[in-house]
């Protein structure tokens, strides 16, 4: 079984802070899962989820991070690496940002981050699942040089499964 180098949990760009979760950041956190529509768990309920985000993070040396922009310090959502429906060497990039943050460049800067993080991890390949539907995202994903593998149907609809080979 190959061995990884622990992902750094500390990355910045020009514009964003990706760092660990904190208890603090529990009720942003809970408005961005509600800005989803579905509804959302508690305060405390989402301060258990990130100590369980903290947790995962120290048994597998990947992360999701919170995301901040540097002038302003304000969270906009996160974006890391996570096992989702894939594995431990060959891990998902995952993101999520506030609407408001959309169309800004963000999530490509921050994901473009995480990639580079992944690469000094010396995972050989990542993968991303995203709503057929979500366009935005996928120009993101197509932006880091991501190439659609296959299609999935889910729950929730059409799942599109891309794939980026490392470095």
């Amino acid at each position: 079984m190959p061995t990884y180098e622990t992902m750094s949990f500390h990355l910045e760009t020009e514009r964003l802070i990706l760092r660990p979760w904190a208890e603090s950041d529990a009720a942003e956190f809970r408005a961005l899962i509600l800005e989803r529509g579905k509804g959302a768990s508690s305060v405390e309920h989402i301060r258990t989820a990130i100590t369980e985000l903290l947790t995962a993070t120290e048994s597998t040396g990947i992360a999701l991070l919170p995301i901040q922009r540097r002038d302003e310090g304000d969270f906009i959502g996160y974006c890391g690496l996570i096992i989702g429906r894939t594995t431990l060497d060959e891990p998902e990039i995952a993101y999520e940002l506030f609407q408001h943050a959309h169309g800004r460049g963000y999530a490509t800067e921050a994901a473009a981050a995480v990639l580079d993080a992944a690469i000094a991890t010396g995972r050989k390949r990542l993968w991303s699942t995203v709503g057929a539907w979500n366009a935005p995202s996928l120009r993101v994903l197509e932006k880091l040089g991501f190439e659609r593998d296959h299609d999935s149907i889910e729950e929730a609809g059409e799942v599109v499964w891309l794939t980026r080979s490392l470095p």
